[in-house]
Formats: C-alpha cells, structure tokens, sequence
C-alpha cells in the first residue's frame, strides 16, 4: 500500500494506485476503483514527554511543538549557558516519538537562526510559520535548510480565517508553501479554542493542500466528516482536547481519532 505523505488518499484498481486530496469523491476517479480515504490528524502544543509518547501511538499523523515564547504551551529548549553554543533540547521529548508521526514545530514571526537552530535539534519535518512571515522569508528557509541541513523539510504557512477575503491570502504563498493551514482570526495566535465558519473555504481555489483547524473538538466528529473540500488534507487538534495547556486528555485524542479516521469506503 502506498501512503502520500501529502494527500494521503489512496485509489487502487487491480493493482494499480491513483493519488489524490482526501474529500474528492470516488465516482470522480472512474468506475471500478478501490477507494480508500486517509486524512491526517495533527495534534498541536505538546509538551510532556510522557504525554507525547502517548499520544503518538493513537494513529495520529502529526505532532506539533509550540516554540513562541508568548504561548501557554511554549516548547523550551534547555539553555547551554555558554554564549556560543545553541541551546539543547530536552531528549526526554524525542524518546517517545513514534517513527510514522511527524514532528512540526510551529513558529511566530520569529529569527531564522532560531527556526533553524530547532529544526536540527528536534529533528522537525515541518515548520509551521503562523505569524506574518512573507514569501520570501519562507523560500530563504528552505534555502538555508534545504538539502545540508533538513533535505526534506516541507513548509506550513498558517492563515487566519475570519471572513471570506482572508481565505484569499493564500496567493501570496503559491510556488513557496508546501501545506496551509486555516485557523481562526483571534486576538491570541492560535489555541483560542474558536471556530470560524468553514463555509468560507468553498472560495478556496488554490492548489496548495491544507489542515483544517480553529477550535476543533470532540463534538465535532460529525461536522468534520461532513466537511468536504478536494484540498483538504487532515484537520488539527489542540486546545478543546486538553487537560490543561499543553498537556492533551489520551481518551479524548482516542476516542476522537477512531471516530474521524475514514477507512475503506467506497468501490471494494
């Protein structure tokens, strides 16, 4: 079986396997095909090492650590106290990933170096910029990154989501942005726990995938299957799912997973 690391939707016919964004109708893709539909699952602002190995084995697909310092679920790393060399990271986080799970670290208008300096020490594949970082901010990253020091490295910009003209922001990151993601227009940056109205994406035409997030909770397992857009890709959890900040209730993200997971569906 073929997994995309982006769409993560999976078309088979006898052996043969078409790609495409999760939400796309089956019939679309021709008759006599096996569909199946994948979406991915992020859960954001973690923190406790214990917690983070917990999580990680719930079926999730994408872990985020919160590296603002504003944030109540802000990710420190353990000061060197010498001046010249960076900061180290507290391995007690890293022990418990699962190999399938990827790490984002999310970041807000912050200094190059510090995005770089964490993408080596917490071995991230996505940087999630959710401030008011331009484009050719993002493509000086992967310059810098890309292929010496994280070859892989794949690029999320956030946009927050308030009325339909903010939806239309996603040109400025055509040809840069690997991923969007759509949050809530706030007064915070994130975690508000608020939800905008989803509807407004129908004027999305773009072709970058993106994450669905804003105040997505365990309620919402209902609307979120309902919720269907050929470049949606996964939605992403975080404050509705907590015990307090930064610290996620496992039974929840479970529960929530196994009920929004979508599985063979249509056509085998």
């Amino acid at each position: 079986m073929i997994k995309n690391n982006i769409a993560n939707t999976l078309i088979a016919n006898k052996g043969n396997i078409f790609l495409a964004p999760w939400g796309e109708d089956a019939r679309r893709a021709g008759e006599g095909l096996c569909v199946f539909f994948f979406m991915l699952i992020k859960v954001c602002g973690m923190r406790d090492p214990q917690n983070i190995a917990e999580v990680s084995k719930l079926g999730i697909d994408m872990m985020g650590f919160i590296f603002w310092p504003k944030s109540p679920r802000y990710v420190s790393q353990i000061s060197s106290r010498a001046g010249i060399i960076p900061d180290r990271v507290n391995t007690e986080m890293l022990d418990g990933k699962q190999s399938d799970v990827k790490y984002v670290g999310v970041f807000v208008d912050d200094m190059p170096q510090n995005i770089v300096t964490r993408v080596y020490n917490f071995k991230l594949d996505y940087v999630q910029l959710h401030g008011d970082e331009s484009a050719v901010m993002i493509d000086n990253l992967k310059a810098t990154l890309i292929p010496d020091i994280a070859p892989d490295i794949k690029i999320i910009k956030a946009l927050s989501i308030r009325e339909a003209d903010d939806v239309k922001r996603w040109r400025e990151y055509e040809g840069h942005a690997d991923m969007l993601l759509f949050d809530t227009k706030c007064k915070c940056v994130g975690g508000s726990g608020e939800q905008f109205d989803w509807s407004v994406l129908e004027g999305y035409d773009g072709n970058i995938p993106f994450l669905l997030s804003g105040g997505i909770g365990p309620d919402d397992v209902e609307r979120v299957k309902a919720f269907k857009h050929p470049m949606c890709v996964g939605i992403d959890l975080n404050s509705k799912f907590e015990i307090e900040p930064g610290l996620k209730d496992v039974e929840k993200v479970k529960a929530f997973v196994s009920l929004t997971k979508p599985s063979q569906r249509e056509g085998c």
